[in-house]
């Protein structure tokens, strides 16, 4: 299932690269794209275990950037 979120607080191109990278890796991940420009994460990942492949993307986002947000 794809989905797009908001972030909030996103300040650093690079982070939003981090991000990214980390949440491809989440169990259940098909894709992920951070479009730092847009401010939103594009998810496809598996519909039944959505809720805590977000906690997880939550979870990734405030370690590379404490003040970050993602809007679910």
């Amino acid at each position: 299932m794809k989905k797009q979120y908001k972030f909030e607080s996103l300040d650093c191109a690079n982070c939003a690269a981090k991000m990214e990278a980390a949440i491809q890796k989440v169990d259940g991940v098909t894709s992920a794209s951070v479009n730092f420009m847009a401010q939103k994460l594009t998810l496809d990942a598996d519909e039944n275990r959505l809720e805590e492949i977000l906690k997880e993307c939550v979870r990734i986002c405030k370690k590379v950037e404490p003040h970050c947000g993602l809007q679910v």
